[in-house]
């Protein structure tokens, strides 16, 4: 990672903690070269200034029955701050929406994962359709997953 103002060992905690973040921290300190306190420390250093946002299980969308994951590119007909406020909103509100991005292109990139495509259908009729703004949904249905990484490129 260029451009950041952290050092080797603090990259290297955050590398070894997106592969586990259950990890001790005796185990951390070992892998990353530190004894345990300082190591602790410079953790709690990168929670506390927002390196690390959360801790999070990754669970198996197919094995708790969430078979259709959708990518729908939502166009606006209008960018007044309300609508987008009103969009953006709605979409963070959604549990079945997994990730929004404002794009180019389309106006946003909405990742939805659901049970089958009637409750894609219905989170169409019942949600974006009904958002005061959206001019258009086009819709990508994901075969299959090719690659999935929550980890980032340090």
């Amino acid at each position: 990672m260029k451009n950041h103002p952290l050092d080797a060992a603090s990259v290297k905690i955050l590398a070894e903690l997106q592969k586990n973040s259950r990890i001790s921290t005796a185990e951390l300190a070992e892998k990353v070269g530190l004894s345990a306190t300082p190591c602790w420390r410079r953790q709690k250093e990168l929670e506390d200034n927002g390196y690390i946002k959360r801790y999070a299980a990754i669970v198996d969308r197919r094995k708790v029955g969430l078979m259709v994951c959708c990518l729908a590119n939502v166009s606006l007909n209008r960018h007044s701050a309300e609508v987008v406020a009103a969009f953006e909103s709605a979409m963070q509100a959604r549990s079945e929406v997994v990730e929004c991005y404002e794009t180019t292109g389309s106006d946003y990139m909405v990742k939805v994962v659901v049970p089958d495509m009637d409750a894609y259908q219905n989170f169409l009729h019942d949600v974006l359709f009904k958002l005061h703004g959206v001019a258009q949904v086009n819709t990508s249905v994901t075969m299959r997953e090719v690659k999935y990484e929550t980890a980032l490129p340090l």
